[in-house]
């Protein structure tokens, strides 16, 4: 499999360190603005860059003529979009363009209802994408989108529960939490501040049965949901993220949730930086110059694939189902996978929750090279087969698991 990685940040930089490990991956191409940020991330793969098996080039992903220029130059089979989702519409047509597989983490940025935001959904996460499904499937092209940790290996945990566990689901809820500390900062996120300011201060998106999908006030429902492996109790509250959007599609189920263990210190900086309009990504003159405040935000804290060195402690993703076992039976269970910092930056040099991420798409990038996983249109993780992903993602050196719950604690607690 051929791949072109749009963004070596933290999770394209990671992924390219993971894909150097498989054959799988017989050629990667990492692409940035910042040619010499793709550069590092491919000094970094070690061994497998000496051979040209991985190489760095300058890309804009905002030309999607520029992106599907590259990707016929290097022959990719898939695209992975390891950008912000700002960057989805031109890495995503440019993939299309150039005849391609796409895949990414997160997915087209929602817009909230202009009148009712916090009861009603506007334009909603990946609206756009879906909306091209008639044309990718008449192509026999496909889109997988939303396969990350959060959206991604949550989707795959709620397909396999609902395969393999339940006969009938009343609810599932994405629920994530960590004990992770970052040493010398007061405050410092493990994953990109730009995108956790969109999806934390989002109307949160709740779908039901019988209401279909609907929005909260932001950190509405907070709930204390016990997360395994002594990593302990943490208090969740609603988020808007794309798990919500995608499991209803293709799972039957009653409600779906996601729930941040953002902690309340976290909520408090959030609601702050709302408040000072400092969450906006409108530009504003500042001696002259055009800047947006979330940019500035993002500039003003540290990069998170730099804290690796930094952080202790483990990130927990994973997706809680309460309904009916396959006896009839009450039954609430946890699908789960738990990244130990130590342990990724020992293994791959990158710090646990850019890795975490980054596994997820290299585990389904490998199951499409090797027709595993095939589709066409736009396609969600819970829409494919979980068992070949989840024993894949055991040989990748990190294994799930999943445990009974009982009132959203571990039933051994």
């Amino acid at each position: 499999m051929r791949v072109l990685v749009v963004g070596s940040g933290g999770v394209g930089s990671a992924f390219v360190a993971i894909a150097a490990t498989r054959q799988a991956f017989a050629h990667v191409t990492i692409a940035d603005l910042d040619l010499g940020r793709a550069e590092a991330a491919v000094a970094n793969a070690g061994e497998a860059s000496a051979g040209g098996r991985i190489v760095a080039a300058m890309l804009d992903a905002s030309s999607r003529e520029a992106v599907a220029a590259l990707a016929k130059e290097m022959q990719a089979d898939v695209i992975l979009n390891a950008c912000d989702p700002r960057f989805n519409p031109p890495i995503f047509f440019g993939a299309f363009e150039a005849g391609c597989n796409y895949v990414d983490m997160a997915m087209n940025l929602s817009t909230p209802h202009a009148t009712d935001p916090y009861n009603r959904t506007g334009i909603r996460l990946g609206d756009g994408q879906f909306a091209e499904h008639p044309t990718w499937k008449n192509r026999g092209m496909m889109a997988l989108v939303g396969m990350g940790v959060e959206p991604g290996f949550s989707d795959v945990a709620a397909r396999y529960a609902a395969d393999e566990l339940f006969s009938k689901i009343d609810e599932i809820g994405v629920r994530d939490g960590a004990d992770l500390v970052v040493d010398g900062y007061d405050f410092a996120p493990t994953f990109s501040i730009w995108t956790t300011i969109e999806e934390c201060l989002n109307p949160p998106v709740v779908y039901e049965r019988e209401r279909g999908w609907f929005t909260t006030e932001p950190f509405s429902e907070p709930e204390l949901f016990t997360f395994p492996e002594g990593i302990g109790e943490i208090q969740c509250v609603n988020v808007e993220h794309e798990e919500v959007i995608l499991i209803p599609r293709w799972i039957d189920c009653e409600r779906v949730t996601f729930k941040y263990g953002l902690g309340d210190e976290f909520i408090d900086v959030l609601k702050t930086l709302h408040m000072l309009d400092l969450d906006s990504t409108k530009q504003v003159s500042v001696k002259g110059v055009k800047v947006s405040p979330r940019d500035v935000v993002a500039a003003a804290l540290p990069d998170p694939a730099t804290l690796g060195d930094k952080m202790t402690g483990r990130t927990c993703a994973g997706t809680w189902v309460k309904g009916f076992g396959k006896d009839g039976e009450p039954r609430e269970v946890y699908v789960y996978h738990v990244v130990d910092n130590a342990w990724t930056m020992r293994e791959f040099g990158h710090q646990a929750v850019v890795w975490q991420t980054a596994v997820m798409p290299a585990v389904a990038i490998e199951l499409m090279a090797t027709g595993q996983w095939t589709g066409v249109g736009i396609v969600g993780p819970e829409a494919l087969p979980p068992k070949p992903f989840l024993d894949l993602l055991d040989e990748y050196g990190s294994e799930w698991e999943w445990a009974e719950y009982r009132d959203r604690r571990p039933v051994d607690d």
